[in-house]
């Protein structure tokens, strides 16, 4: 499964269409704006960073283009970052290919692919459900038995 899913990395696909790469954190912050604008202590916290380095981030995609600073509407003392224009089509551009199926599900049968779909979301609830193992009161289930076919 990893190999699998390393294969499909689209690291470079998006750098080619966007222009630029999305790391350091910058494709987080872009698609946390898209959901509205935020305050830098807000994105800072969203994605477990100090001040400093959301303050880096955003000088970044403001550097850019893809990001603006705004005065805060109830505290002048706060800036709120929103996206620009060219944000939005980034996220959107970013959007539209995070979310095309890799070419090999399109190969499967559409029985297969139904399984597939099945499992995955099997999965999926079981991550969301899963124990925090970080957690030191969190104890592994031990009826869980790892297998390969």
């Amino acid at each position: 499964m990893q190999q699998f899913v390393e294969g499909q990395n689209r690291r470079a696909e998006l750098a080619e269409a966007l222009g630029f790469r999305l790391g350091g954190g910058r494709g987080k912050v872009l698609f946390q704006l898209h959901d509205g604008p935020a305050t830098l202590s807000e994105l800072a916290e969203a994605n477990g960073v100090d001040a400093p380095y959301a303050t880096l981030i955003v000088d970044k995609l403001e550097a850019q283009g893809l990001v603006e600073r705004r005065p805060h509407p109830d505290d002048r003392r706060r800036k709120l970052v929103t996206l620009t224009s060219a944000g939005l089509d980034a996220v959107a551009t970013a959007d539209a290919i995070l979310r095309r199926p890799p070419a090999a599900i399109n190969r499967l049968r559409p029985d297969d692919v139904e399984r597939l779909v099945g499992l995955l979301t099997r999965l999926s609830d079981a991550a969301a459900t899963a124990p925090d193992y970080d957690d030191p009161s969190a104890e592994p289930d031990s009826g869980v038995v790892a297998h390969r076919q």
